[in-house]
C-alpha cells in the first residue's frame, strides 16, 4: 500500500478541492446532530457451578469406632455495646465532581456521543455536488450520472460529509473497476508496444519506466528512439536504458521514424526480445501532418507483422483536463489505441478527468503516474484511487 499512501499525499490539488467542496456543501444548510455509536453487543455472563461438597466418606465399621467423647459445655458470650461509627470526613467542596458515564453506558461498551454535521441530501444539495463534480474535470455527463447514482435510495435522507465522501468514493471506484487492467503480455515474441501521446505528456518517463519494470520481472526488453526530432528524447531514452540495463536502438537525427519502427522489430526478433517498446515524436491533435506519419508508422509496422503493434498505449498529461477526452478521440482513430498511461496527477486539481475517460471510452488504465522516480508509476487500482481523489478515510 505504500504507492496508495504517495498517492494520496501526492493527489493533494485534485483531493483538496474535492474534500473543502464536500465539507463546505454539507455544512452549508447542515446542522449538528448527535450521533448514537451502535450498541455493542453484551454477553450474559455466565453463572459460576457450586462447588459440590465432597461425598462423605463411609462411617467406620463398628469395632473401628473410637470411644464416645463427651463435648464440653458451650459458654455464651455476653453481649457488648454497638461500636461507636467514626464520623464521616467532611467533603472538600472545592474537588469537581467526576462526571461518570451511565450504568447502561458501561454495561453496552458505548462511548458517549458526539456531535456531527449532517445535512439533508435534497435537489439543491445534489446540484451543488454536480458543480463540485464538474469542476474537478469529472465532465457535465460522468458528473450528473454520478450525483444520480448517489441519490438513489439516499434522497431526503441526512448524510455527514465523510458519508458522502465514502459513497462518492464507491461510486467512483464502480466506475473504474472495469477499466482497472495490467498491460497484458502475449506470447508472440517481439510484443511490439507502440507509445503515443501530444507533446510533453510523458512519453519518454513512462517508456524508461516500463521498460525497467518488465526488465525486472524477467522480461528481455527493446527499446526504439522514434522521435528522430528531438535529440534530447533519444538521449533521455539512452540513460533509461543504461539504467535499466535495455538496449536502446537509435537512427541519425531527422531520419524517418518508419523506417527506425521496421528496423527495430528486425532487430527485435534476432535478438529474441520478448518486448519492443517504441517511442514516438509528441504531436499534437489538431496537427493533421504530423497524425498522418503516425499512421505511417503503423503501416510500415504492420508490414513486417500484421497482428503488430499488440498494444497502442496514449500517455496522457492529467493537467489537460477535458482536453485528454478529444486527445483519446483522434489518437483512437488514427492508431486505434488499446489502453492509457495517465502522468502529473500530482501536479493538478483535474484528477477527475480520469473518471470521465472511464465513463466515456471504456478503454483500460494500465497505469498512473505522480512522479518523476522510477516507482511513481504503478498498475492502476481503482479504489485506491477513489480513496485519494475524495479524501475518504476508509482503507
Amino acid at each position: 500500500m505504500a504507492f496508495f499512501s504517495k498517492l494520496k499525499d501526492r493527489l493533494f490539488k485534485s483531493s483538496s478541492r474535492l474534500e473543502e467542496g464536500l465539507d463546505a456543501i454539507v455544512e452549508d444548510g447542515g446542522e449538528e446532530v448527535v450521533e448514537v455509536p451502535a450498541e455493542v453487543p453484551v454477553e450474559t455472563p455466565v453463572e459460576p457451578e457450586t462447588p459440590q461438597a465432597p461425598p462423605e466418606a463411609e462411617a467406620p465399621a463398628a469395632e473401628d469406632a473410637p470411644a464416645a467423647v463427651e463435648p464440653e459445655p458451650v459458654v455464651e458470650p455476653e453481649p457488648i455495646a454497638d461500636p461507636i461509627p467514626e464520623p464521616t470526613p467532611a467533603r472538600d467542596v472545592s474537588e469537581k465532581p467526576v462526571e461518570k458515564q451511565s450504568l447502561l453506558g458501561r454495561l453496552t461498551g458505548r462511548k458517549p456521543a458526539k456531535p456531527v454535521i449532517k445535512r439533508e441530501l435534497d435537489d439543491e444539495m445534489l446540484e451543488q455536488l454536480e458543480e463540485l463534480l464538474i469542476a474537478s474535470d469529472m465532465g457535465v455527463d460522468t458528473a450528473l450520472r454520478v450525483t444520480a447514482n448517489i441519490a438513489e435510495g439516499r434522497f431526503g435522507k441526512k448524510v455527514s460529509t465523510e458519508e458522502i465522501k465514502q459513497i462518492l468514493a464507491d461510486e467512483v471506484t464502480r466506475i473504474m473497476e472495469t477499466v482497472a487492467k495490467p498491460l497484458p503480455i502475449y506470447p508472440k515474441t517481439p510484443q511490439v508496444v507502440l507509445v503515443v501521446g501530444v507533446n510533453g505528456s510523458g512519453k519518454t518517463t513512462t517508456i524508461g519506466k516500463l521498460a525497467s519494470q518488465f526488465k525486472d520481472a524477467g522480461k528481455s526488453v527493446v527499446i526504439a528512439a522514434g522521435d528522430t526530432f528531438r535529440a534530447a528524447a533519444v538521449e533521455q531514452l539512452q540513460v533509461w536504458g543504461d539504467r535499466a540495463g535495455v538496449p536502446v536502438l537509435t537512427a541519425p537525427e531527422g531520419s524517418d521514424p518508419a523506417s527506425l519502427a521496421f528496423d527495430a522489430m528486425t532487430k527485435a526478433q534476432e535478438m529474441g526480445a520478448d518486448l519492443l517498446m517504441i517511442d514516438t515524436a509528441g504531436r499534437l491533435q489538431n496537427r493533421q501532418d504530423l497524425m498522418e506519419e503516425l499512421a505511417k508508422i503503423v503501416r510500415v509496422i504492420r508490414k513486417k507483422d500484421e497482428s503488430a503493434p499488440h498494444n497502442t498505449l496514449l500517455v496522457l498529461d492529467a493537467t489537460t483536463g477535458q482536453n485528454a477526452l478529444s486527445q483519446v478521440e483522434t489518437f483512437q482513430k488514427l492508431a486505434d489505441v488499446s489502453g492509457l498511461v495517465m502522468t502529473k496527477l500530482d501536479g493538478t486539481a483535474k484528477g477527475g478527468v480520469l473518471v470521465a475517460l472511464a465513463d466515456k471510452f471504456g478503454l483500460p488504465i494500465h497505469a498512473i503516474g505522480v512522479g518523476e522516480k522510477i516507482d511513481d508509476l504503478a498498475p492502476f487500482d481503482p479504489q485506491e484511487f477513489a480513496q485519494a481523489l475524495t479524501g475518504s478515510d476508509k482503507s
